[in-house]
């Protein structure tokens, strides 16, 4: 059975990240609590600091993961500094 951070890096890899490429952007695995269902993800390229970024994580990364994955629960968007 593959673990929780394996079915969502397979998200990630497949799905959000070739249509952020298009934008010049991604997003990056930071962190999975396997036992809560919690995922952190990270912007990158041109995707850190758009202003679309709430959007694109409501839209696209957050509807996908917790739809395509089971068993996540959360994900949370990485913010430096906090």
């Amino acid at each position: 059975m593959p673990l929780l951070k394996d079915k969502i890096e397979k998200v990630i890899t497949d799905i959000i990240n070739p249509r952020l490429t298009m934008h010049n952007g991604g997003v990056e695995l930071i962190s999975v609590d396997e036992e809560a269902g919690v995922v952190t993800i990270k912007f990158s390229g041109m995707c850190l600091g758009c202003p679309m970024a709430d959007m694109t994580f409501n839209g696209l990364v957050e509807a996908e993961l917790l739809s395509k994955v089971s068993g996540l629960k959360q994900v949370l968007m990485y913010e430096e500094g906090i």
